[in-house]
């Protein structure tokens, strides 16, 4: 049996000698007897105790009741009531400050034992439960930590999906109604081609029109696929340097020959290719994009009848171009979004665009580390100018 340390509160003298004796007979040390809850509170100020056998009716303002929850809240020590009275309010009032056990006099000294073992293990019960939910709540608290950090992880996934899902759905709404417009404009001009065929009268002038609005309706839907799957390979991070040698005159030919089969408002492209070596070492694919897409726009945006300056030169190993236009311009407010992928100022009118070419442009000139700046004032034009850096070949 375990040698305690024990405290009685006992304000009957007989009944605490008599309960001293029967502690120290089996081995207990006994720190002290205490008539009153304060003079117990005080002692155990500055003793350490075991247990505490307390008597419920004590003298002073303090009963064993009160004393107790004071002892539970400040020292944690297992108390044993004593009591001479076994009515169920009595019991009640024990019961509710949760006590260790409790004796009711008289006693005998098997039974003094009994309790006194039950008390101190079921203190220990309850101090090893604590320290396990204590470890528990621990636990919890850093997986509950671990868990917001995932979830602020996982929040941040789900935006960027969101994100790409916005982006996929705004192309789909795009390219739909990109489609719409010449395929419509396919569909009438061809039945309208079945219909002249079919007299007996030539409609030679009639005939080429709609040929030629097919032609121009076919290419502005070719150019929105172009853009579409530029962009899926850019997403899909597939877009690689690729040089190769370039011609350079036939190529600027080949681009200006493209963009003016395009053209739609009668604006000119007046062309200055000066200083450029026969042949360069870059991507030409990246390049044709470039300047198809800016050319492009310069007419597109200009007015009818409206001129594009269209100068290229070579300085050092920079190959440097400027394209000018004195079209619709862009307003200075929306001119930070650019190059953003479907943007499309708020001045374009009815001008047909998926607000693709300029994004197009950035993104091969990231590639091709270059760089390009604007200026632009509203109702008198836009000027850009480029810079790509041409590598020599290996």
């Amino acid at each position: 049996m375990l040698k305690l340390n024990i405290l009685i509160t006992e304000d009957d003298t007989v009944s605490a000698l008599l309960l001293k004796k029967a502690l120290e007979r089996n081995n207990h040390n006994i720190l002290a007897i205490k008539e009153t809850g304060e003079e117990t509170l005080e002692f155990l100020e500055h003793h350490t105790a075991d247990m505490v056998m307390m008597d419920i009716n004590l003298a002073g303002e303090l009963d064993g009741i009160r004393t107790t929850e004071i002892i539970n809240e400040k020292y944690h020590i297992p108390v044993v009531y004593l009591t001479a009275s076994s009515d169920e309010e009595t019991l009640q009032k024990v019961v509710g400050t949760n006590p260790s056990a409790y004796v009711i006099k008289p006693f005998n000294i098997r039974e003094l034992n009994m309790v006194i073992e039950l008390a101190i293990f079921k203190d220990r019960e309850e101090k090893e439960l604590k320290a396990l939910n204590k470890l528990l709540e621990e636990k919890v608290a850093i997986r509950t930590a671990e868990l917001y950090e995932a979830n602020k992880e996982l929040q941040r996934a789900l935006e960027k999906e969101r994100e790409i899902n916005e982006l996929k759905s705004r192309i789909v709404l795009n390219v739909s109604h990109g489609f719409k417009t010449p395929l419509t404009s396919i569909l009438s001009s061809a039945q309208l081609l079945q219909k002249y065929a079919e007299k007996d009268h030539p409609f030679r002038v009639k005939m080429m029109k709609h040929a030629s609005k097919i032609e121009l309706s076919v290419r502005n839907l070719n150019n929105l696929l172009t853009s579409v799957l530029f962009f899926g390979k850019a997403d899909a991070n597939k877009i690689d340097y690729k040089p190769s040698t370039v011609f350079t005159v036939a190529f600027f030919n080949e681009v200006i020959d493209v963009v003016k089969a395009g053209v739609e408002n009668n604006s000119e492209i007046k062309v200055v290719l000066k200083k450029l070596p026969k042949t360069i070492f870059c991507d030409q694919e990246l390049l044709y994009q470039i300047f198809e897409n800016l050319l492009s726009n310069a007419t597109k945006y200009s007015k009818p009848g409206g001129v594009v300056d269209f100068t290229v030169w070579m300085e050092g190993d920079e190959l440097n171009a400027t394209v000018v236009d004195s079209g619709i311009g862009i307003p200075e407010k929306e001119q930070t979004q650019l190059f953003d992928r479907f943007f499309r100022a708020n001045n374009v009118g009815i001008i047909e665009g998926s607000g693709l070419g300029l994004s197009i442009v950035k993104k091969c000139m990231d590639v091709l580390e270059g760089k390009i700046t604007f200026k632009s004032t509203v109702n008198k034009g836009t000027s850009f100018h480029i810079q790509i850096p041409i590598k020599k070949k290996k």
